[in-house]
């Protein structure tokens, strides 16, 4: 006669959840053209200011978006927000408009913002925070290149 095998009965546990603020930060990549260009001045101003990023025929990035969300665990969790929901927020919001786009003329709510690395952590903030239900968001930086980047806290950052 075959031995009946048995499982252990395994003893219902509850979780222990933790206190603390916790920054969580994701990375999503696209690439984009632009020209810093400022119309209402010559044409010898912008070179003067832009140097060659003022080309007319374009030049681009391969940008580095990093954003992030602080806040506390959910005890049931141990998660601020499901870091793919967080990747799915800044693909629709910044990623799948801009991605592959010219940022001064293909991209709605840039159109009339010179697109500076500073303005654009500005637009894309502001894209992105309705969007945040769990934690609040903490931080927006873009890579225009390994070394040139800007970060933005919000409109009621203070320093």
């Amino acid at each position: 006669m075959p031995k009946k095998t048995t499982q252990p009965k395994t003893a219902v546990k509850s979780v222990r959840p933790l206190k603390g603020t916790v920054l969580i930060t994701r990375q999503v990549h696209f690439n984009s053209a632009h020209r810093l260009h400022n119309p209402s001045k010559s044409q010898k101003w912008n070179e003067e200011h832009y140097g060659l990023c003022t080309n007319p025929h374009w030049h681009g990035h391969n940008y580095v978006l990093e954003v992030s969300v602080l806040g506390e665990p959910d005890a049931d969790t141990g998660y601020i927000m499901d870091l793919g929901e967080l990747k799915g927020i800044l693909n629709r919001a910044v990623v799948d408009k801009c991605d592959h786009r010219n940022l001064n003329d293909e991209v709605e709510f840039l159109r009339g913002v010179i697109p500076s690395t500073e303005n654009l952590v500005i637009a894309f903030w502001n894209e992105i925070a309705p969007h945040i239900k769990a934690g609040r968001l903490y931080c927006v930086k873009l890579y225009e290149t390994p070394r040139n980047f800007a970060e933005y806290y919000g409109p009621d950052a203070t320093f």
